[in-house]
């Protein structure tokens, strides 16, 4: 009798013949699987059974294991899951740089060409018009909502002060008053107005940036156009 050959035979280039699950047939593995049987669990009892005082009160008395909330609230309320997010300042394009032109796409002053500062804490860019040069002040703006361009100003000799952060540009709002019954008439809401202090960063950075800007020609008026389109024109065909 010749040699047993092999039940996985090689096929030419060294492939074998059957696959692995096929082999786990060809060799009733199904039939040497070990099974181990699960550990029986002890059964917890519902109560505990204490001693009670008093000749009246009986001698013993059952107790429950886990005891019941004695109060159920009226509506069903759901409750808060754990919210394991950590915020994080979203990363800076990489066409956006200190002193990139660039162009705004919401708010009030859209269409404006306006001088990118730096990025907040909050992941916002601080940008500028110059407020004297098309009437935007220093505001902060999402990443999102502009369009970076290729025009580069200096802003080396620009220095933004280091209490122009996201607290600065926060309104203070006052708490209402209560009404009384004897006020008829209702007091208004004083307007918005800029502090002192608004105006003079606001006055130190231009000075310092239009300084820059007018180092380089026809600068000044291409930030003092707005952007816009015409018929024909499309934007994601363009190159800024």
């Amino acid at each position: 009798m010749g040699e047993r050959g092999s039940r996985n035979p090689l096929l030419p280039g060294g492939v074998s013949r059957y696959c692995r699950s096929k082999m786990y047939a060809r060799r009733a593995q199904y039939k040497k699987r070990k099974t181990v049987a699960a550990p029986a669990k002890e059964a917890t009892p519902r109560f505990v059974t204490k001693q009670v005082r008093g000749d009246k009160n009986g001698s013993t008395r059952n107790v429950p294991v886990r005891t019941t909330t004695k109060m159920y609230p009226t509506e069903d309320v759901r409750p808060k899951l754990k919210n394991r997010k950590i915020n994080k300042p979203a990363r800076l394009r990489s066409s956006i740089k200190p002193g990139t032109v660039l162009i705004l796409l919401s708010n009030a002053h859209r269409g404006k060409r306006v001088v990118f500062l730096k990025q907040l804490p909050s992941g916002l860019l601080l940008v500028t018009g110059p407020y004297r040069v098309n009437g935007c002040p220093l505001r902060r703006v999402d990443q999102t909502y502009v369009i970076a361009t290729k025009t580069q100003v200096d802003i080396s000799n620009v220095k933004v002060p280091d209490h122009v952060d996201d607290a600065y540009f926060r309104r203070q709002t006052k708490a209402r008053k209560s009404k009384n019954a004897g006020e008829m008439f209702e007091e208004k809401d004083a307007k918005y107005q800029l502090s002192d202090q608004r105006k003079a960063d606001q006055k130190a950075v231009d000075a310092a940036l239009l300084a820059s800007v007018k180092k380089t020609p026809e600068l000044l008026w291409y930030l003092r156009a707005k952007f816009t389109l015409h018929k024909g024109q499309y934007p994601h065909n363009m190159v800024f």
